[in-house]
């Protein structure tokens, strides 16, 4: 098991310590519940691939659930996976995986999107630009593992997380993290674009209420940072599960700008990484009193 960053921290494992929960202590609780699901940086034995590591590095959310990190002390419970997402990618539904990544026949339904079309599905086949990763095929008990071990405790620690911030407070908002290149790549639906700092998904309106959405553009605006809504990237299976707004349940995705705060050939942190670290820090401040107005006005 490659694993360059111990992320427990005295942290909750759950999953065979593949996903950590981290809940707030001092401070009251507010519904808002965070999740990093691509900032995981364990490469398990049985991943075997083709490719070296450096470039898989690439695949990471790298840092995000550091940049996040400061959501417990804000009142907001924080699920953050320690598994690498090439391993298995717990932002794809178990329908995007690809048949041909498997060796004889894949006995579970499928779903063609534009994940697998890129090669990009529940089991990443592709990386950087357009590299396979794989020189052989997957045994289905293989990728079955990486679904019992790694992808299903992911859902359900996020899952709890929500269903109990809704029990309690009669609704829950639910940020989802994630980076980003500055621009877009081959794998991605806006190949040679730049991008803004951040970009925000809310499925076209469908994962949370407009406002939400609103809010958080507005809070980063304030903050220097330039915005864009569902341009390129809508939201992914995480906030299509667990958005329902007429429900109470908002989702949003956030996609941070990796030019902020990495150097893009070491994939280390650089000397913008400390203010955005901070300037998240607030923008969790504004979202946890945000949350707690909206749950008093119940």
């Amino acid at each position: 098991m490659n694993e360059e960053h111990a992320q427990d921290r005295g942290d909750a494992i759950t999953g065979g310590e593949m996903v950590v929960r981290r809940s707030p202590t001092d401070t009251p609780p507010a519904p808002l519940v965070v999740d990093s699901p691509h900032s995981g940086r364990i490469y398990p034995a049985d991943f075997r691939p083709a490719v070296s590591h450096g470039l898989l590095k690439g695949g990471e959310d790298r840092f995000v659930d550091e940049l996040f990190g400061a959501a417990p002390l804000h009142g907001a419970v924080m699920i953050a996976a320690r598994f690498a997402r090439t391993y298995i990618d717990p932002n794809r539904s178990l329908a995007e995986m690809e048949p041909e990544l498997v060796e004889g026949s894949w006995p579970w339904p499928v779903a063609e999107t534009e994940h697998t079309r890129l090669g990009v599905g529940l089991v990443f086949r592709k990386i950087g630009a357009g590299v396979d990763i794989y020189d052989r095929e997957l045994s289905f008990q293989e990728v079955r593992h990486r679904i019992e071990t790694c992808w299903q405790p992911y859902h359900d620690a996020l899952s709890e997380a929500i269903e109990a911030t809704h029990s309690r407070s009669g609704l829950v908002f639910h940020l989802n993290c994630h980076s980003m290149e500055p621009v877009g790549d081959e794998l991605s639906p806006d190949p040679g674009v730049v991008r803004p700092d951040f970009v925000l998904g809310d499925l076209e309106g469908r994962s949370c209420a407009p406002e939400f959405s609103a809010f958080v553009a507005d809070v980063l605006r304030r903050l220097g940072y330039t915005v864009a809504l569902n341009d390129p990237y809508k939201g992914a299976e995480l906030v299509e599960r667990y958005g329902d707004p007429i429900r109470q349940r908002h989702s949003l995705q956030i996609e941070v700008n990796r030019g902020r705060y990495m150097d893009l050939d070491s994939r280390e942190k650089n000397a913008g990484f400390a203010s955005l670290e901070r300037d998240l820090s607030r923008l969790l401040a504004e979202l946890c009193e945000y949350a707690r107005n909206k749950e008093r006005s119940l």
